[in-house]
């Protein structure tokens, strides 16, 4: 498509205000512009169109011909063009996008948001999981869920759960050893993802010497959320948080043997950009996501 050989939307702003209030002080007050400023630019459109769109008479304005042929097709455009965004906004406005880490989306989150949308039903959830930082300044995403320290620029953050972690399987393979009774018995069994330093960090907390466990061959699948269906197939034995694994451990379907729990500062939050704090969708995720949190950790 050729582009287009359009005056400045300024001036067709200030031309459309004008034709309609046939007022240039009315148009200067609706637009915040003074009225010299208001005059200027339909000056600069009249140059560009190469014909007078007004008649100035004492006290009054009216449209010549051309600016009667011109008004009516500028309404227009500025109505289509408003209703356009109008509709944009409002579906923008019924959905809330979030971006999660994987493990928190498939193991925490999905398992709650239907009280979520109980609470809010006009508005639709779209959840992503994401391995990457998004950017709010560049891309279509409300809030999201990070793991880390805590701090990003430009974000609000909300911390929802630390990021302990501790050895977790499924009872069967702690039975083929004849039971995991202390720290040290679980270097005999596969370990799932053995260079994560998440383990060298939990045998130094628990007294264990574990130097060659980076030399050992092992799958390491990406994330929690596969790994902690590699430990419930009695594939090995995975490093976990807690929080994340709440209803696994609960129904038998994986065990935690040690009550250590290690924890290198990170923790999960809650994030979306400062400006947009008082949005009201993102502050109805907000007070439900921080209440449900919070229930949650009771149960425990």
């Amino acid at each position: 498509m050729p582009a287009l050989n359009l005056p400045p939307l300024a001036a067709i702003r200030a031309f459309e205000s004008v034709a309609r209030h046939l007022s240039f002080t009315k148009a200067a007050a609706e637009l915040g512009m003074t009225q010299a400023a208001v005059s200027y630019q339909i000056k600069l459109l009249e140059e560009r169109v190469g014909l007078p769109l007004f008649l100035r008479r004492p006290r009054q304005i009216v449209l010549t011909e051309a600016g009667q042929r011109l008004a009516p097709a500028v309404t227009e455009a500025f109505t289509l063009l408003a209703n356009a965004y109008a509709a944009v906004r409002n579906a923008a406005d019924r959905t809330l996008s979030i971006s999660s880490i994987q493990t928190f989306a498939s193991n925490w989150l999905a398992r709650h948001l239907g009280s979520f949308q109980i609470r809010h039903p006009s508005l639709a959830v779209r959840l992503e999981t994401e391995g990457r930082l998004v950017d709010f300044a560049r891309e279509e995403v409300d809030v999201g869920i990070r793991s880390g320290g805590g701090s990003w620029p430009g974000l609000d953050s909300h911390m929802l759960i630390p990021a302990d972690f501790t050895p977790m399987m499924s009872p069967r393979l702690a039975e083929s050893t004849g039971g995991v009774n202390e720290p040290a018995d679980i270097l005999r069994l596969p370990i799932l993802g053995p260079r994560d330093p998440w383990w060298m960090q939990w045998f130094a907390a628990a007294g264990v010497e574990a130097h060659d466990l980076a030399e050992r061959p092992g799958s390491s699948m990406g994330s929690q959320a596969s790994e902690g269906s590699a430990a419930m197939a009695g594939q090995g034995v995975a490093i976990l948080t807690p929080a994340l694994f709440a209803a696994e451990l609960a129904d038998g379907r994986l065990i935690q043997p040690f009550d250590i729990l290690g924890n290198d500062g990170h923790a999960y939050w809650l994030v979306y950009p400062e400006g947009r704090r008082n949005v009201p969708k993102i502050r109805a995720f907000r007070e439900w996501l921080l209440a449900e949190i919070a229930a949650s950790a009771g149960k425990e």
